[in-house]
C-alpha cells in the first residue's frame, strides 16, 4: 500500500545528508533575475526585521520563520526525485554556494554550509541536487573557478550561471560582515519548506496536479474588482466599468503573469502610499508593504483617503484613475523591453533590473496630463534614476532593493503629482546632491560589479558613436541572445611579466589592469581569440571593432569627419596608442570620465 507523508522541514533538514534527483523529462531550471532578486529581498527583510546587533547567536532561534512553500517528491530506487520545487531548491543551493564562498573571505564566525551543498556516500562525493549535466558547473562555482556558461548546450546550466551572477550582484550589503553568520544560522534553521513525499511517481504527480489545478480561489485583483463594482449603483455604469477592467487586466496579463499584481502595487505606491515599515523586530507593515500583496484589503481600509464615498467616485476610480494609470503602466512596460526614442532611459533602467522605477515613473503623472507631458515626465524621472544608478555604482555604493527602499519611497512622495517644471527643479536639486561622476577616475572592475562595468562601457561606446553619426544600437552591446555577444575585454593581457618594469608588484599591476580606462567591449570570439596577445597585435583587431576600441588605432583618425567633429566640438583627449602602458591607461581613464560627464550631466535635466 502506497503512503503519502507531509511535514515541515528547514533548510538544514532539507539539504543535510540528502540527495535529490530530477528526471530527464522535468522542465529546465528557468528562474529569472526577478525571481532571485525577490527571494533575496524577502529573506533579507524577514531576517532584518528580527535582527539586533546586540543579539547573541543563540537568540536567532527565537526569530520568525520564513515559509518558502512546498515541494513534492517521489521515491525511486532509494533516491528522492523532485516532482515540484526544483526551481526553489536549485536557487537555494546556489545561494548556499555563494554563502560558502563569501565566508572564505570573512573574518567573522563561520557557519558550515558545505555539507548542505554536497555530501559523501561510499567514498564518492556528489552534490545534494544530483544532476549529471550540472556537476561540472556546480563544482566550478563551489571552487570559484572559471566556467563557460554562455556556450553550454544545457539551458539549465546557462541559467544557473546567470542566476549565480545575480546572487553576487543582489545579495544585500546589510547581510555581510558581522551580520553574515547570524543570517546563515537563520537561513538554515528558520526558513521552512513543506515536504510532501509519495512512494511513486503516479501518486506524486496526482498530488502536484491537485495542488495546481483545483481550488481556483479569487486573487486580490478579483476581490478588488468585486468590491469596487459592488459600490457602483447604476447597472449600465457598472457594466462599462467591468468591461474596461476586464480588457485592461487581460492586456496586463499578456505582458506577463505577474504584471497584473505588479501594476496595482506600483500604482498604489506611486499615488497613495503615505507610510513605510520601520526596520526592527515586530515592526508593523505600512502602506508601502501592504499594497504589495493585500491591496484589495488596503483599498477597502483606505477608502476615505482614496475619496471612495459615492457610487460616482467608485465608477470614476475605475473609468478614470484605473484606466489612466494602467494605460501608462503598459506604456512604460513597452518602453522597458523595447528601446524607444524619447523613453530610452526606461529601457536602460529595466536593463539594470531597477524595479523601483515603476512606481517612481507613475508618481508625477496626473490624469489631466496629455500624452506628450506624460512622456516627458516619464523620461525625465527615468533619466534621474539612471543618473542615480551610475553615480552609486561608480562610487561602489550598493544598489540593493532594501538599501534604497526608504530613499525611493521618499522620492516617490516628493515628486507625486508634480508639474513638469516643478519636477525638473526637484530632480535637479537631488541630482546635484548625488553627483559623483568624477569618481570615475578611480572606478575599476571587481568580482561583484561586472554587470555595471559592462553597462558603463556599452553606454560610453553607444554615445560616442551616436555623436559621431554612426549607426549604432545600445542593445547590440548588452544582449545575451546573440551568438557572439559582447564581453568586457582587458586591453592588457593578464601577463604581469610584460609590465613588471612599470609596477612594484603583481598586485599593483592587477589593480591597474582592472581600471575601467583599460577596458573595452568586444565580441566574444575576438575577446577569446586575442585576449592573451601583445597589445601591438590586439590594436590591429581593435580597428575593425566599435568606435571606442577603434579609437586606440591611428587609422581611426583618418577620413572620419563625424568622429573628428565630435572630438573637436567637445575638446576630448582622444588619441591613438602604438604602445599602451601605465600612463596611457591613466589617460584613457580620464577620457572615459570626460565622456561620462557628457552622458550624465545635471544640466541635462533642463532639456526634458
Amino acid at each position: 500500500m502506497s503512503e503519502i507523508g507531509a511535514r515541515s522541514r528547514n533548510i538544514q533538514e532539507t539539504f543535510g545528508n540528502a540527495k535529490y534527483g530530477i528526471d530527464y523529462y522535468q522542465r529546465e531550471y528557468r528562474w529569472e533575475t526577478k525571481n532571485i532578486r525577490e527571494l533575496l529581498e524577502d529573506l533579507s527583510n524577514k531576517f532584518l526585521n528580527n535582527f539586533d546587533p546586540q543579539h547573541e547567536p543563540r537568540e536567532v532561534e527565537n526569530y520568525d520563520n520564513y515559509f518558502l512553500g512546498s515541494i513534492v517528491m517521489s521515491k525511486k530506487e532509494g533516491e528522492k526525485y523532485i516532482i515540484d520545487g526544483q526551481q526553489r531548491l536549485t536557487s537555494i543551493s546556489l545561494i548556499l554556494i555563494f554563502l560558502h564562498n563569501l565566508q572564505k573571505h570573512s573574518t567573522t564566525r563561520k557557519v558550515n554550509v558545505s555539507e548542505l551543498i554536497f555530501s559523501e556516500k561510499f567514498g564518492v562525493k556528489s552534490f545534494n541536487i544530483n544532476v549529471e549535466e550540472r556537476v561540472s558547473c556546480m563544482e566550478a562555482l563551489f571552487n570559484e573557478q572559471h566556467f563557460d556558461f554562455e556556450d553550454n548546450p544545457s539551458e539549465s546550466v546557462r541559467t544557473i550561471g546567470a542566476r549565480f551572477e545575480d546572487i553576487k550582484l543582489y545579495f544585500p550589503d546589510e547581510l555581510q560582515g558581522d551580520v553574515l553568520p547570524f543570517f546563515i544560522d537563520w537561513l538554515l534553521h528558520k526558513v521552512m519548506l513543506v515536504h510532501i513525499e509519495a512512494d511513486n511517481d503516479e501518486d506524486a504527480y496526482t498530488i502536484f496536479e491537485t495542488m495546481n489545478d483545483r481550488g481556483l480561489s479569487l486573487n486580490p485583483t478579483d476581490m478588488l474588482k468585486g468590491y469596487l463594482l459592488a459600490n457602483i449603483k447604476d447597472e449600465r455604469a457598472k457594466e462599462r466599468a467591468n468591461a474596461l477592467w476586464k480588457k485592461r487586466i487581460l492586456e496586463l496579463i499578456e505582458k506577463g503573469k505577474d504584471e497584473e499584481v505588479d501594476f496595482f502595487k506600483h500604482w498604489f505606491r506611486a499615488k497613495y502610499a503615505q507610510s513605510i515599515r520601520e526596520r526592527g523586530k515586530n515592526k508593523e507593515n505600512k502602506d508601502f508593504e501592504k499594497v504589495a500583496t493585500a491591496y484589495h484589503k488596503w483599498v477597502r481600509d483606505k477608502k476615505d483617503k482614496l475619496s471612495l464615498n459615492s457610487s460616482q467616485e467608485y465608477e470614476e476610480f475605475i473609468t478614470k484613475q484605473f484606466d489612466f494609470y494602467s494605460k501608462q503602466y503598459l506604456y512604460i512596460l513597452n518602453a522597458a523591453v523595447t528601446y524607444t526614442n524619447g523613453l530610452e532611459y526606461v529601457y536602460y533602467n529595466n536593463h539594470n533590473n531597477f524595479t523601483h522605477q515603476y512606481h517612481l515613473l507613475l508618481s508625477p503623472l496626473k490624469v489631466t496630463d496629455n500624452q506628450d507631458i506624460v512622456k516627458r515626465k516619464i523620461n525625465l524621472v527615468a533619466y534621474f534614476i539612471d543618473f542615480l544608478i551610475v553615480n552609486r555604482f561608480i562610487g561602489f555604493s550598493t544598489l540593493s532593493y532594501s538599501a534604497l527602499a526608504y530613499t525611493m519611497y521618499n522620492l516617490t512622495k516628493d515628486i507625486r503629482d508634480k508639474d513638469l517644471d516643478e519636477l525638473k527643479t526637484i530632480l535637479k536639486e537631488k541630482a546635484n546632491e548625488i553627483n559623483n561622476i568624477s569618481s570615475l577616475s578611480y572606478f575599476y572592475l571587481h568580482q561583484q560589479n561586472k554587470r555595471y562595468v559592462h553597462y558603463l562601457l556599452a553606454r560610453l561606446t553607444n554615445h560616442i558613436e551616436l555623436e559621431s553619426g554612426i549607426d549604432t544600437k545600445f542593445e547590440t552591446y548588452v544582449t545575451k541572445d546573440s551568438k557572439n555577444p559582447f564581453q568586457v575585454e582587458h586591453i592588457w593581457a593578464n601577463k604581469y611579466s610584460r609590465y613588471s618594469n612599470e609596477f612594484n608588484s603583481e598586485a599593483d599591476f592587477q589593480e591597474h589592469r582592472n581600471y575601467v580606462g583599460g577596458l573595452l567591449l568586444l565580441p566574444r570570439s575576438i575577446n577569446q581569440s586575442y585576449g592573451d596577445k601583445e597589445y601591438s597585435i590586439k590594436v590591429q583587431q581593435y580597428f575593425g571593432q566599435n568606435l571606442l576600441a577603434k579609437s586606440l588605432h591611428k587609422n581611426c583618425y583618418n577620413s572620419n569627419p563625424g568622429f573628428s567633429r565630435y572630438i573637436n566640438n567637445n575638446n576630448l583627449p582622444f588619441k591613438p596608442y602604438n604602445t599602451f602602458g601605465k600612463d596611457d591607461l591613466n589617460e584613457r581613464q580620464y577620457l572615459y570620465e570626460e565622456i561620462a560627464e557628457q552622458i550624465w550631466n545635471v544640466d541635462k535635466i533642463d532639456s526634458f
